[in-house]
């Protein structure tokens, strides 16, 4: 098992040094840095081979995630933009480990995050899984935690980047338990299964993402990413595991994948 502690988890230079890779065996795949940090034009949750082994195509960028305690937002996610980084979610982080798939480990006030993405082997499909528990490294008064997820579609071929356009179709297929895009003619339709609360199919760019490994090769490093919809994750605390109705997943869990 490979593992990355605190030390280098919340170090960003020590931290964006590192990558994983998730593989499905159709010439799919998904991968990041140990942070979630994307820093290459070929990072992102779900890079479909629509014409297996190749066509390869980034659908789902990433997941831009905010834990919520009693109404206060904590954001999880890390974001290279123009001069900055943010959120800085990566502070947060306790631990990254491939056992044998990627884990992230996260804690904010006594609760624990963790993490994990895994392909399903000959599917153009990731599953996200996240479990939330109370931990005894802080004494905790919380009434009410909840889980928000946006997905940041890119839809375009792995060797390019996207960019803010009139000609995407924001339209959210929904129907109980999924969710379907299909923003561009002529690409796959992108299906989210999950098991959220609520949907807000509230729409919008995200702009000026910057990957720093494309900008040494002196290619375009600059990307805008369309949110299609939200998806919430109510967990009213009581005991030390939130578990969710879906038999023998603990947490909350979301899908993507093309037909």
């Amino acid at each position: 098992m490979i593992q990355f502690d605190q030390e280098i988890c919340n170090n960003l230079e020590t931290a964006l040094a590192r990558e994983w890779l998730e593989t499905n065996g159709l010439g799919g795949f998904a991968s990041s840095t140990i942070i979630g940090l994307n820093t290459r034009r070929y990072h992102g949750l779900l890079t479909a081979a629509t014409k297996p082994p190749v066509g390869r195509l980034v659908l789902l960028s990433k997941l831009e995630e905010t834990l919520i305690i009693d109404g206060r937002r904590f954001e999880l996610s890390a974001n290279q933009h123009p001069g900055v980084v943010h959120p800085q979610g990566y502070r947060h982080l306790n631990q990254f480990r491939l056992d044998p798939f990627p884990v992230f480990t996260y804690e904010i006030e006594g609760i624990e995050i963790e993490k994990s993405v895994f392909m399903i082997h000959g599917e153009n499909s990731t599953i996200i899984q996240y479990g939330l528990r109370t931990t005894n490294h802080e004494p905790r008064t919380t009434n009410h935690v909840s889980l928000e997820l946006r997905p940041l579609i890119a839809f375009r071929d792995y060797h390019s980047t996207t960019h803010e356009n009139g000609a995407l179709n924001p339209y959210v297929h929904q129907e109980t338990g999924s969710a379907t895009v299909s923003p561009h003619e002529g690409l796959p339709a992108l299906h989210f299964a999950h098991d959220a609360d609520e949907l807000d199919a509230t729409g919008y760019w995200h702009r000026n993402f910057e990957y720093a490994i494309e900008r040494e090769r002196g290619l375009d490093f600059v990307e805008d990413l369309f949110s299609p919809f939200a998806l919430k994750f109510d967990s009213s605390w009581c005991g030390k595991t939130s578990r969710r109705s879906s038999p023998g997943i603990t947490g909350s869990q979301i899908g993507a994948g093309t037909p």
